[in-house]
């Protein structure tokens, strides 16, 4: 009798291997998946026997009720995330369960560029069509303070130029926060490092002027020196006469060239017409143009205008700039046939 018990242990034993070796093939199958992949939801309260009926009905998922036991029995049904996931060839469903768990979403990028305006960054987030929630343009004007910063500040420069990487159904808010906490910080830390003796009181002062160098010269090297010029400017008390400026306060009505008329415009970004900084960033400032500001060339130049060939030539004296400005506009009617 001993040994039929000895046998039918044995039996049950080999049958129970059989078993488990089976079902951890099953799991280690990989799932029916195109070549190219295959886009799945996960809705907000989905169960894991709600994923395997979904997979199932698709053809993607062979057993599904082996699927949603083996996530029950392992402690992880509960722990399924929402979102939407890429489902790669060689997916198995023990790895679907890890991928679920973790939560690793489609990703899906979008980059605010050095010296685009507000205006821009809204109108590349609306045309996105994976952005979830939006913004209504009338809370724009209190979009800084909900973001942790002070009431009635504009938004215009306040974020960080970068990629940024979302989850399908992401609110602009929620990408519009990341780039004002990065932005936030880099100045932050730019302030504290700061050359001494700056004519500039706030790091929001220094944000000003940094969009103002960000959209005067693309060239790199350029930065420090035209930043030096305003910084001397403004020590002196001179006017920093800023073409960018006096085209941000423009608006709509600017058509592609300054005029003296426009010159002469009385806008609070003119300044030609007012003295010190504009009363907002005029766009989002580089890192570059940032730390320019904060660690200017140190140089007794006041003047600089355009070569035309994206460079500029820099003066010490308004009889020199003169002779530039001369030089160059000659040099330019030249190019153009003139």
């Amino acid at each position: 009798m001993r040994r039929w018990f000895i046998m039918l242990g044995a039996v049950l034993g080999l049958g129970l291997l059989i078993a488990i070796v089976g079902v951890w093939q099953t799991l280690e199958t990989p799932l029916d998946v195109p070549d190219d992949g295959l886009l799945m939801t996960v809705p907000a309260g989905a169960s894991a026997r709600d994923v395997a009926q979904e997979l199932s009905r698709s053809g993607t998922l062979r057993n599904p009720r082996l699927w949603a036991l083996y996530a029950r029995l392992s402690g992880r049904a509960a722990q399924i995330k929402q979102g939407e996931y890429r489902l790669e060839r060689g997916t198995t469903p023990a790895s679907l369960l890890e991928l679920l768990v973790a939560g690793h979403t489609v990703q899906y990028p979008i980059t605010l560029i050095d010296g685009w305006t507000f205006r821009q960054i809204m109108e590349k987030l609306n045309k996105d069509p994976h952005i979830g929630e939006r913004l209504k343009p009338s809370g724009y004007a209190d979009l800084i303070h909900k973001l942790g910063g002070p009431k009635g500040m504009s938004p215009e420069g306040w974020f960080y130029p970068n990629t940024y990487f979302f989850s399908n159904g992401a609110s602009e808010l929620s990408v519009l926060r990341r780039a004002y906490d990065a932005m936030h910080s880099y100045l932050k830390l730019q302030w504290a490092e700061r050359a001494p003796d700056l004519p500039l009181k706030t790091p929001y002062q220094a944000l000003i002027l940094a969009s103002i160098v960000e959209k005067e010269t693309g060239v790199a090297r350029e930065r420090p020196l035209i930043a030096g010029v305003f910084v001397n400017r403004l020590r002196k008390g001179m006017r920093l006469q800023s073409d960018p400026t006096v085209i941000y306060g423009l608006g709509a009505s600017y058509k592609g060239d300054i005029t003296f008329k426009d010159l002469r415009r009385d806008t609070p970004y003119n300044t030609y017409v007012h003295r010190g900084l504009p009363p907002t960033p005029i766009a989002i400032p580089s890192p570059a143009a940032i730390h320019a500001v904060l660690h200017p060339a140190h140089t007794k130049y006041l003047y600089f205008v355009a070569k035309g060939n994206g460079t500029h030539a820099f003066s010490r004296t308004y009889a020199e700039q003169e002779r530039a400005v001369a030089e160059y506009q000659l040099h330019r009617r030249r190019a153009n046939g003139g």
